[in-house]
């Protein structure tokens, strides 16, 4: 294939980052990395540009890293214009892994979990409420042991376990809080990275005396063979927010796995350690495949 112009968008020096350059590098492509800070955009009589130029003259968008960083204060304004700003780009015929729906979808829990129901997939009895009164409730509904989660969040950040009415009262107090049903689990959960038509999956073990499964809070990767079944699960939760690549946590119950959530911007650091694959390569050739969704005519 032609060498093809990608940029990433993301920070320049993560281990992510640069797995991905350099597996972009040896199929020969020209990779550049872009900060979200560096992301503007101008409107004139011939339409939306972009700058950086790296970005603006991209074959395709690699985004690695959510578009929400900054101070909290400016953090809705942020996303929504680097969300639109993706948006507008795909819309002038530049791919974007993954699409901008799809990362719209996956960085809101509750949109992500509600389009995952609405699939017919079997996921935690979830509430979202305001205010104190309200949260007391829905934790009483959740059966008195439940899960506050920031709706915007990553890598186990912000999650609170709530066993009293008082701490419901407490999580509702800063306004809409999102709770999930606590479900007991043996002490590992599933991680599946869904790379196109290809998935590789790891059990995530929680650190001694931690109920939460995350690499990044001490959890241990080891390697799991999944039956067929569980892999087409997490192939149809990626398929349900419309993502090429994703990543989704199952948590193993006596009815079958259950699906906690799909990550749009999955890492994959500590699965690559207990897998064969080169993982960095897969999402370079999956990068290559998105290229031709490019339209004959926004090809500079």
């Amino acid at each position: 294939m032609m060498p093809l112009r990608i940029t990433i968008v993301g920070e320049r020096g993560g281990w992510h980052v640069t797995q991905l350059v350099d597996a972009l590098c040896n199929r020969r492509h020209a990779a550049e990395v872009v900060s979200w800070t560096a992301v503007g955009a101008a409107i004139g009589p011939g339409g939306p540009a972009f700058s950086p130029e790296p970005l603006a003259a991209a074959d395709v968008v690699v985004v690695r890293g959510m578009p929400g960083v900054g101070p909290t204060a400016s953090r809705l304004e942020d996303v929504i214009f680097r969300m639109d700003a993706l948006a507008q780009l795909e819309a002038g015929g530049t791919p974007v892994v993954n699409r901008p729906r799809a990362l719209e979808i996956a960085i809101d829990k509750y949109l992500s979990l509600a389009v995952l129901a609405r699939a017919g997939l079997t996921v935690p009895r979830t509430r979202v409420v305001q205010g104190e009164a309200m949260a007391r409730e829905a934790w009483e509904s959740l059966g008195g042991d439940c899960v506050a989660k920031p709706l915007f969040g990553s890598r186990g950040r912000g999650l609170v376990r709530l066993r009293d009415r008082d701490e419901a009262a407490a999580a509702g107090r800063g306004g809409t809080v999102y709770l999930q049903e606590f479900i007991r689990h043996p002490g590992w959960d599933i991680r599946v990275l869904v790379i196109g038509d290809d998935a590789f999956a790891m059990r995530r073990v929680a650190a001694a005396g931690e109920w939460r499964t995350n690499i990044s809070l001490g959890g241990q990767p080891e390697a799991i063979d999944l039956p067929a079944a569980t892999l087409d699960l997490a192939r149809r939760a990626a398929d349900a927010v419309g993502a090429t690549v994703a990543g989704v946590d199952l948590l193993p119950t006596a009815d079958g796995p259950v699906v906690l959530e799909v990550n749009a911007v999955p890492a994959w650091r500590g699965l690559q350690s207990v897998v064969a694959t080169d993982l960095a390569d897969a999402l370079a050739s999956t990068v290559e495949r998105a290229s031709r969704r490019r339209p004959p005519s926004a090809t500079p």
